[in-house]
């Protein structure tokens, strides 16, 4: 399932478009999609650019699920892989246990440390975390629950058309 030379990463939010993924840290590759039980998906984490962002919130339901992408990551690219994350400055990276269709593992992802209720994505936020989701064939449901969250423009135009050259 994995090398010697890498980690599991299980990624919930934009990072499970592969193609997003792989163009901030091009060793990562596609391993299984899965889930974290006990948490769910929110938009709640404070972006810099005021924008909310995907957080695995914790809830201890044990039916609650955040599904996700796992990915194997070449060690050398950890401190690539903190810097998009924005581990300590915002996200903190955590080990989490994640089931899958074959087996259940542990694996690096990150929980957001600075949150507000409320937040709302960007339109090309919530693209790549659904592009993500249907590259991994995640449940219907849980892709509609996505599509259903409200998303707002982007003030600067640039970024938002920089995002969505990344599919063209």
């Amino acid at each position: 399932m994995f090398t010697t030379d890498e980690f599991a990463y299980f990624a919930y939010g934009s990072n499970m478009s592969a193609r997003r993924l792989v163009a901030r840290v091009p060793s990562a590759r596609v391993v299984a999609s899965g889930f974290v039980s006990g948490c769910r998906l929110a938009f709640d984490k404070i972006s810099n650019d005021g924008s909310g962002k995907c957080d695995c919130e914790s809830t201890g339901v044990a039916g609650d699920r955040v599904y996700g992408v796992i990915f194997g990551v070449a060690f050398r690219d950890r401190v690539v892989l903190d810097r998009f994350e924005g581990a300590g400055a915002g996200y903190e990276p955590k080990t989490v246990h994640v089931e899958t269709n074959v087996c259940g593992l542990d694996a690096l992802t990150y929980f957001a440390t600075k949150k507000r209720f409320g937040l709302t994505p960007y339109h090309w936020y919530k693209r790549h975390v659904l592009i993500g989701a249907r590259e991994a064939g995640l449940p219907a449901d849980y892709i509609r629950a996505i599509e259903a969250v409200a998303s707002v423009d982007d003030s600067q135009q640039s970024r938002a058309e920089k995002e969505a050259r990344l599919y063209d």
